[in-house]
């Protein structure tokens, strides 16, 4: 597995987001500041969705670097309890589909999907969806 940056994800058989816990106030972060101020520390891979919104246009280049043919695509806030809230893609739920509240898991999807080699980024599924 290829993050699209380095420090993203834990290296494990099922992976997890790496956030930062301020050493100082305990306060966890995503994703971990490049700091002796923060400790990394693995985030739990399952959630809540606390809020979303649907991404119906193709974000203007550069920045967006995902695939040229646009497909909308969920944008969810999960929140990780007691850890932090990630903003992340929602995938494998349709569009008017997605419900607040509703429990999902953390599982990295390729920025280009019909590319076998593409690089992952960090996403979310509904909770009981295989990855």
């Amino acid at each position: 597995m290829r993050a699209i940056a380095e420090g993203l994800f834990t290296d494990e058989a099922e992976p997890r987001l790496i956030g930062g816990r301020d050493r100082e106030t305990g306060r966890i972060v995503f994703p971990c500041p490049p700091s002796a101020a923060y400790e990394p520390v693995a985030l739990s891979r399952e959630g809540t969705l606390w809020s979303y919104t649907v991404q119906r246009y193709r974000p203007k280049s550069p920045p967006y670097a995902g695939p040229e043919a646009f497909r909308p695509w969920i944008v969810a806030y999960v929140e990780l309890p007691g850890e932090v809230i990630v903003e992340a893609p929602l995938h494998g739920v349709g569009l008017d589909d997605a419900r607040i509240g509703m429990p999902v898991r953390f599982a990295p999807a390729p920025l280009h999907p019909d590319d076998p080699e593409s690089v992952l980024i960090p996403a979310f599924a509904a909770a009981g969806v295989p990855a």
